[in-house]
């Protein structure tokens, strides 16, 4: 397979958040700022990585009937990896993004990948197939944080650029899904425009 394919594929055409529409309580709970979307697509992309070349590597030793099963344990126990090092090394972060870190397990995003492409793939195509997917899902949750961020708060990464008030709105729940909302419609508009 061609890896270049494998990898635009991610980010691009079957980019999990904009295109594909998985993972969305991560993508709508933590996006309140670049900063936490930005953490919180790191240790989903790491995570996916991690799982994925796992799984490519057991493919073979896992039999079909405990399959599934299988793939959950191997993705927990590298969320509890992410989980315990956000904890040392960066405790900001980790108090912010909260439970969303152990609900990284039951992304279907990673799931998804460990079935419809870890356990059918080499390891090589494996782990380019989960850098591609998490960067994509990385790259959109960190455009949905860095939006919300600047419409509510008028910062970027915790910087004020602007000494006044935001549209509080989208900082708080309802922003989510109105940010969201005009992205998916701006992306599919220049689709398309393209076609």
């Amino acid at each position: 397979m061609n890896k270049w394919k494998i990898f635009i594929n991610g980010i691009i055409k079957e980019n999990p958040t904009f295109v594909l529409l998985l993972g969305m309580c991560p993508t709508l709970g933590v996006t309140t700022s670049t900063f936490n979307g930005l953490g919180m697509g790191l240790a989903t992309t790491f995570v996916l990585i991690l799982s994925n070349i796992a799984i490519s590597s057991l493919k073979n030793l896992i039999p079909d009937t405990v399959r599934i099963p299988a793939f959950v344990v191997v993705i927990a126990s590298f969320v509890t990896v992410v989980d315990l090092m956000m904890q040392a090394y960066v405790p900001d972060l980790h108090s912010q993004l909260g439970l969303f870190i152990p609900l990284i397990v039951v992304n279907c995003l990673l799931l998804g990948r460990a079935e419809a492409f870890a356990s059918k793939n080499n390891v090589l195509d494996s782990t380019v197939d989960g850098l591609g997917m998490g960067l994509g899902f990385t790259l959109a949750l960190t455009i949905l944080g860095t939006v919300r961020e600047l419409l509510g708060n008028l910062s970027v990464f915790g910087y004020k650029l602007i000494d006044a008030d935001g549209i509080i709105v989208f900082v708080l729940a309802p922003g989510a899904f109105i940010t969201l909302g005009f992205l998916l419609a701006i992306i599919n508009s220049l689709k398309s425009k393209k076609a």
